[in-house]
């Protein structure tokens, strides 16, 4: 109470009795109290002078013309050391430069201690940089450290999916200089891994499984450049076009010394591009069909307020399609694939797959697809419930097999043990125990189609899911076709894909079809090695890729490669489910049978001896493929 009076008159009596003699004595105090306080311009000096010398002047000089701010400098550090606790929260701007040079950096290391008499050090500032940088010259920091390359080897002789997560971790800057040809991008920007990966297999094959997925991009990398596959000369196209036409088959050399000289490889290359299709619409990309709507919205689409052009479009679809299928039963086409806006179906000949008849599988399907087939008389069977059915059902053996062995004693009849298995047909059933409580006609029975319902819940919960994979075998195919052809859900009724026929792809042409080609291109790519960037150069391929091209293309690439190269693959998803193995396929197929029966199916005959193996891959399909030391490994 004291200390408040105290400092209250204090207060009162500085600011109601100033006095002019006392201003010596209040300037001693306030600069002490304020040592970082700016000492005052001189008077007389220019504005900008006044500002330099003000940096430098001696805090002793004073000038009349700054005498009212000393007597404020001055209040305010008596009120400073008067009010306990008090500490302004601003400081002036030659003050703040002052602290801003004091402070030392935080990337500086902490000062040893100098010995005495030794002559301070000037603390050096960091490299600060270069943002015109590129990927040659640029400053290279401190990295983790890595697993190391193999020792004299090139970016592709390791594994590459560990190359993959190196280049993910470590983005470089992208590289302002093009190359003639190639476009220079950076790895980081086209490789991406999955979540999920599995094993690799133990050890390298010389052949890797038949993938039935369809492929939306490849990318090629390897230590060797792809400048033989760029601008392919008008001879060389033509060439490639007409050994597709004519299913000429080409053997390569295991090893090609020039592959930019060799006419051979290039037109090997432009024949490996090629496939069919029908519809032909320029303007709109037909493939993938589903999920495509963002794609063909605003594009022009006579045909979905136009009923006769509809009825034109679908009528030429079907002789497309039944020309496919009359292909495939003659064993001159291998396979196809008939693509909607809902489903995607691989029609197959007899003889590939491990399948001694033709074969269909449709994916996804739902619970009112599986209806309208059985309602047409379509035999058909779910592989992947199946499979899950009997896993379970051996797994239950097993434990039931466990726990007999451990309590013998126990009895397995239904009294004493299990209960008997409720059946489907109790649903049926009357309610006649309501009528026996007098009930019956107060509850309200539920109608038969919420009892179907209930019955098929497990069936719906897979539709639009992998595990809804349908597959229809033998002369059942035939009556799929004529399903597809009259089926009026099979095109879009609105939405930017109304009215618009399903996509046909093959390899081999047909009536209808019209030829395309993948788009290929080169890119050159940077990737770190230590602490250096290399070039590894890519060969990107763009377009529906089918199973007979990724075999072609690998062939090809073994041999101009030298034997070793990397590739991501990017799978079209509803596609990979046909990697599913068919049920009661025959697993000693004689291959010599196959070759004979499809002699002019247009396939090399080393790809049609990959597609005629039985599928291993299951549900998946190859994500990521090398070659090394002409050995494949892959992750799917």
């Amino acid at each position: 109470m004291f200390v408040c009076l105290f400092v209250c008159l204090l207060t009162a009596k500085l600011f109601f009795f100033p006095a002019s003699g006392q201003r010596p004595s209040s300037r001693g105090p306030a600069r002490r109290a304020h040592p970082a306080q700016p000492p005052q311009r001189p008077p007389g000096a220019g504005q900008n002078g006044g500002r330099r010398l003000s940096l430098s002047a001696a805090p002793g000089r004073s000038s009349p013309l700054c005498a009212p701010s000393r007597d404020s400098g001055s209040r305010r550090a008596m009120a400073d050391s008067a009010v306990p606790g008090y500490s302004p929260g601003f400081k002036k701007p030659p003050a703040t430069l002052r602290l801003k040079r004091k402070r030392p950096r935080r990337s500086e290391p902490p000062a040893d201690p100098q010995p005495c008499g030794a002559a301070p050090r000037v603390p050096s500032a960091p490299a600060r940089r270069n943002p015109f940088s590129s990927l040659d010259n640029a400053p290279r920091g401190r990295q983790p450290q890595r697993e190391p390359w193999p020792a004299g080897g090139p970016p592709s002789a390791a594994p590459f999916w560990q190359f993959l997560e190196s280049v993910h971790e470590d983005k470089p800057t992208r590289n302002a200089e093009r190359s003639e040809g190639t476009n220079s991008l950076t790895l980081a920007d086209d490789l991406h891994l999955p979540a999920l990966t599995p094993d690799v297999p133990t050890s390298p094959r010389h052949e890797f499984p038949a993938d039935w997925s369809i492929k939306t991009r490849l990318l090629f990398m390897s230590s060797q450049p792809f400048t033989w596959a760029e601008h392919l000369k008008a001879q060389e196209e033509a060439q490639g076009f007409a050994q597709h036409c004519r299913a000429a088959e080409t053997n390569l050399p295991q090893s090609v010394q020039e592959p930019k000289l060799s006419t051979e490889l290039r037109c090997a290359f432009q024949q490996s591009l090629v496939y069919w299709l029908h519809p032909s619409l320029p303007w709109l990309q037909l493939f993938p069909r589903i999920g495509a709507d963002r794609k063909i919205a605003g594009k022009a689409c006579p045909w979905s307020q136009d009923d006769a052009l509809q009825q034109a479009l679908m009528s030429e679809w079907s002789v497309s399609f039944t020309s496919l299928y009359n292909l495939l039963k003659a064993k001159l086409c291998p396979y196809f694939y008939v693509c909607t806006y809902q489903f995607t179906v691989l029609f197959r000949a007899a003889g590939l797959a491990g399948s001694d008849v033709i074969t269909a599988m449709i994916s996804p399907t739902t619970r009112g697809l599986r209806e309208a087939m059985r309602n047409e008389g379509i035999e058909f069977s779910l592989p992947l419930v199946e499979e899950s059915r009997t896993r379970k059902q051996k797994n239950s053996e097993v434990n039931l097999e466990a726990e007999a062995a451990k309590s013998p004693e126990v009895s397995k009849s239904p009294e004493e043990g299990e209960e008997p298995a409720t059946s489907d047909d109790d649903d049926d059933e009357s309610f006649s125990w309501l009528e026996e409580m007098g009930v019956r006609d107060k509850v309200k029975k539920p109608d038969a189609i919420s009892i179907k319902l209930q019955k098929e819940k497990h069936e719906v919960q897979m539709d639009h899911r992998p595990e809804s994979l349908a597959l229809v075998k033998g002369t059942n195919t035939f009556t799929l076709l004529n399903f597809l052809i009259n089926c009026k859900s099979l095109v879009a009724i609105a939405g930017p894909q109304a009215g618009l026929p399903p996509t046909l792809l093959s390899p081999i042409a047909f009536r209808g079809g019209t030829m395309q080609t993948l788009k290929a291109r080169s890119i050159n790519a940077k990737a770190r090695v230590h602490l250096a960037y290399e070039d590894v150069f890519s060969l990107e391929i763009i377009g529906p890729v089918m199973p007979h091209s990724l075999h072609s293309l690998t062939m090809l690439l073994k041999a101009a490669q030298r034997g070793a190269f990397s590739a991501v693959l990017y799978t079209h998803e509803p596609t990979a489910v046909f990697n599913t193995s068919l049920d009661n396929a025959s697993t000693a197929l004689n291959k010599e049978t196959v070759c004979k029966e499809l002699p002019k199916c247009g396939l090399h005959s080393k790809t049609l001896d990959q597609l005629s193996q039985l599928p291993t891959l299951g549900k998946s399909s190859i994500r990521f493929l090398e070659l090394k030391d002409y050995a494949y490994t892959w992750k799917s």
